[in-house]
């Protein structure tokens, strides 16, 4: 099947075509979608992108951090500003796909992967989405939930706090294939301390359900704790009991509920 390119100066004009046009898809770096062109998916024929310099603006000085949402994996690790997620960024495919793999592409990707997703979900990012009508702001949460309705939304940015202390930011992934592979498990957690006890946590697995998910019952069971062997054993308990983990080529369903708490006590405790 031909496709048609349609290349718009504005994300306004690029949402209205996709809103318009529900045999279209949205191209940013391509990652998905030109893997979808290759494999012969025909459920799009029409391909829009565009030119927006604001589609690729990053501003990380100050307290609040924006990122186009056609900022690259490639440009995050460039950013000594964003050092904290350099962990996150790198877990994103390799170099060549780092290069291309878009902030705005991970939200939208397939189980077992979306690590950087699962690292903006901890740190409760907001997504800016595109219409024609103009820009509206939803929490990331928000987005995951319903991210497979039609036509998808076009993510315009995303924003987050930026972590007081960086040290209180924390990503592990646990992959079958070294270094780039696709999660077993994928945990990122935003630990702030005060008086030496957990305050605010917020905890978001990867791989652990069809789309990142937020562990709410990890972080309730962190709350008011110290980050240290006692304290993170409930939190371990809980893991298991968090999403509906799919089994795939990579895990099944039993493997990844009996390894998250592993992992999960590995990164409390700063455990290589």
């Amino acid at each position: 099947m031909p496709l048609e390119v349609r290349t718009t100066p504005t994300l306004a004009e690029a949402a209205s075509l996709l809103q318009a046009e529900r045999a279209a898809r949205f191209l940013a770096g391509g990652t998905l979608v030109m893997r979808a062109v290759n494999e012969g998916d025909v459920s799009f024929s029409v391909i829009v992108r565009t030119t927006d310099p604001a589609f690729g603006r990053m501003r990380a000085a100050g307290g609040r951090i924006e990122l186009g949402a056609g900022v690259t994996m490639a440009q995050i690790l460039a950013s000594r500003e964003l050092a904290f997620l350099h962990p996150a960024a790198r877990a994103v495919g390799g170099p060549a796909v780092r290069t291309m793999a878009t902030v705005g592409g991970n939200l939208f990707a397939p189980h077992p992967y979306g690590d950087f997703a699962t690292a903006l979900l901890a740190l409760d990012a907001r997504v800016q989405l595109a219409s024609g009508f103009g820009a509206r702001e939803v929490p990331l949460e928000e987005l995951l939930r319903g991210r497979e309705r039609t036509p998808r939304p076009l993510v315009a940015a995303v924003s987050f706090e930026r972590p007081a202390d960086p040290a209180a930011f924390r990503f592990r992934k646990m992959t079958r294939t070294h270094p780039k592979g696709p999660a077993v498990v994928t945990i990122a957690a935003w630990l702030p301390l005060s008086g030496g006890r957990v305050s605010g946590a917020r905890v978001a697995f990867g791989a652990m359900a069809p789309t990142p998910i937020r562990a709410r019952s990890v972080e309730r069971a962190l709350e008011g704790r110290p980050l240290g062997a006692e304290g993170v054993g409930a939190a371990v308990a809980a893991a298991a009991g968090e999403g509906d983990p799919p089994t795939d080529p990579i895990a099944s369903s039993w493997y990844r509920r009996r390894v998250v708490g592993v992992i999960l006590r590995r990164l409390l405790l700063g455990e290589p």
